[in-house]
């Protein structure tokens, strides 16, 4: 199955990347002209750029948020499992109906900010090169904290509660007992968690193409949507493919390396020898 689905349209892809397709007409060898005119392109290094300052942003911001709420709703209390219900809201939405929505909310002349009267919020968020961008990654957070919050709840939830009678006991504080017991417990959880973050931040399209459409200018064209805008809207198969070749070797290699960080026992118990 993996190599039906997986493996067989790579080679493909990899395939038409060293052709000259504009998607109708018969396929015509080009060499490396697709990847000549890809690498050489400037639009493709502002492209890597956009999408590096997404990932790197976007993780900043989900990863300590995260694990956060993930510590806090793991409680046993009620009230923790009514707020559970509120953060994880966003998961039940699809990414076409919450670009949507923010794209509603952050219109100058009819949005939340014209709509209440305030300046600070009547701004052309999504028009402005240097608002646009960051915009882009609130909304990437809101939209995925709620999984990785989840997925740190799960995680919490593992760890040995005598754990923490024992720190209890020998005077350790919550916040002692987060950093020296939760973290450190949480640690294969957040290389998995990254990976999921990293590796995701070179999927994002649905919600960039719906919000900005890569704009204004290139400013939220990421290497996603360039590839996408190349095939679909230059009618360049060729180039596209090539872009698509980078993604995947950009990606595996991130996972690689974050895989890499969790050290060859990282399938040992977390709690081996506590």
């Amino acid at each position: 199955m993996f190599s039906a689905f997986a493996l067989l349209p790579l080679g493909g892809v990899i395939a038409l990347s060293f052709t000259n397709w504009d998607g109708i007409s018969d396929l015509s060898f080009s060499g490396l002209s697709s990847w000549t005119t890809v690498l050489t392109d400037p639009v493709t290094g502002n492209a890597l750029v956009v999408t590096a300052k997404i990932m790197f942003f976007s993780y900043i911001v989900q990863a300590p948020i995260s694990i956060l709420l993930g510590a806090f709703v793991a409680g046993r209390q009620r009230y923790r499992a009514l707020l559970a219900v509120f953060y994880f809201v966003p998961l039940l939405l699809s990414s076409a109906a919450i670009a949507i929505a923010f794209k509603a909310l952050l219109d100058p002349n009819f949005g939340l900010g014209a709509g209440l009267g305030i300046p600070l919020l009547n701004q052309d968020w999504l028009g402005n090169a240097d608002l646009a961008l960051f915009v882009v990654i609130f909304v990437i957070a809101w939209q995925f904290i709620p999984f990785h919050t989840l997925i740190y709840q799960g995680a919490v939830r593992q760890i040995p509660a005598s754990m923490y009678e024992a720190a209890r006991i020998d005077g350790a504080g919550t916040i002692a007992q987060f950093f020296h017991i939760t973290l450190p417990q949480l640690k294969y959880t957040i290389i998995t968690s990254s990976t999921l973050m990293v590796v995701g931040s070179l999927t994002y399209f649905d919600l960039i193409f719906i919000l900005t459409t890569g704009g204004p200018g290139y400013a939220t064209r990421l290497l996603p949507l360039h590839m996408y805008l190349t095939g679909f809207k230059a009618n360049d198969m060729g180039a596209a493919s090539a872009l698509g070749v980078i993604l995947v070797v950009i990606g595996v290699s991130l996972a690689l390396i974050l895989q890499r960080l969790g050290g060859k026992d990282r399938r040992a118990s977390q709690t081996e020898g506590a």
